[in-house]
């Protein structure tokens, strides 16, 4: 069966709340040995996200920004009339904003103004690098971080505003699409503040997390099979 790993699998992952991808990249990655073999995902879910991660295996790995390059689907929660640093629970609430002023037709026009390609400003509490750094180890230090906006396509945007001020979305989007920004610039375009507090992403192209395997039960699938 190593044969068949190393020429070439995809394996769906759910990954758990609290993991970082590559805790469960390095989880599939150790239930391999003694046999080395190339493994790597297509696409980071942050510790706080769950959901669909694919894992590309063997040969297959040559195909994972193929995998990256594919629309996504998320769904989650905003909180509305609040901020953090992060635009999510990873950092505390630095400022707090009024939202009786928030009517379903102001919903709806805000939902709607973000559909299509639009520029975005990711979150500094992220992974990309600037000037060799990653934007997140400056941020977490308190140091100034400035990050240009990146061109997205935002493709379908839902919102259920049944918990007002809490929104539940359903969001289908290009790669590169930061969903804590999504959540931030919502605020800001309802004259209020907000931040993500759920995310689960449910699918990569036409791969779904309800084929998804939870990690334990991929390691244990994988020393079933070598």
């Amino acid at each position: 069966m190593i044969e068949e790993y190393q020429a070439g699998q995809v394996l769906l992952i759910d990954k758990p709340l609290n993991w970082t991808s590559f805790d469960a990249v390095n989880k599939l990655k150790y239930a391999f040995k003694p046999h080395k073999i190339k493994i790597g995902h297509a696409g980071t879910l942050d510790p706080l996200a769950t959901g669909l991660l694919v894992i590309c295996v063997g040969k297959k790995t040559k195909e994972i920004e193929t995998y990256q390059g594919q629309k996504k689907v998320y769904t989650g929660k905003i909180m509305l009339g609040s901020t953090t640093p992060s635009f999510d629970l990873e950092t505390e609430i630095d400022a707090t904003y009024p939202t009786a002023h928030i009517t379903k037709e102001g919903l709806e026009e805000a939902r709607k103004s973000f559909l299509g390609t639009i520029a975005q400003i990711p979150p500094v509490f992220s992974a990309i690098k600037v000037d060799g750094k990653r934007a997140y180890e400056s941020a977490r230090k308190g140091d100034s971080v400035e990050l240009k906006a990146r061109e997205i396509t935002i493709e379908n945007f839902e919102l259920d505003d049944t918990n007002f001020p809490e929104l539940a979305f359903k969001v289908t989007c290009s790669k590169g699409t930061y969903i804590r920004s999504l959540a931030r610039d919502l605020g800001t375009a309802l004259g209020s503040g907000a931040h993500l507090t759920a995310l689960r992403r449910e699918k990569i192209g036409e791969f779904d997390v309800k084929d998804a395997l939870q990690v334990q039960e991929a390691v244990d699938k994988i020393k079933a099979s070598l």
